[in-house]
């Protein structure tokens, strides 16, 4: 199935820079990390077709011990949180990690998580 979207005008200088896929071979063709302000951008928002508007763009998918949604991670190792715990933990235990690689960052932040009570689904 094809979609004509259009790359938005203050993006083509981000959508013309194809690095991403260096780091993230299998990110969407849209997808765009900003290195002015390290933050992560869908180029072709406005004219994104129903199944990116579905789409959950996070690293990770947090779910309480019922498996309700309680929080994502998104890219840039931000938490957008809907649970209150969730986001006491992170501001806690979470937010003080300084490892700069992702994999271990990643590895140390789902122990953490789980820890207190929480699912993670990636």
């Amino acid at each position: 199935m094809k979609h004509k979207v259009s790359v938005s005008p203050h993006m083509h200088h981000l959508y013309d820079d194809q690095t991403i896929f260096t780091e993230r071979p299998d990110a969407c063709p849209f997808f765009r990390r900003d290195d002015k302000d390290g933050l992560h951008y869908c180029t072709v928002h406005l004219t994104r077709p129903d199944i990116c508007q579905e789409y959950g763009c996070w690293r990770f998918l947090i779910l309480d011990s019922s498996g309700n949604r309680a929080g994502r991670v998104m890219q840039s190792r931000h938490l957008h949180a809907e649970d209150p715990d969730l986001e006491k933990i992170w501001d806690t235990s979470v937010r003080t990690l300084h490892e700069p690689d992702d994999k271990v960052w990643d590895q140390k932040m789902c122990d953490i998580v789980r820890r207190a009570g929480f699912q993670i689904r990636s």
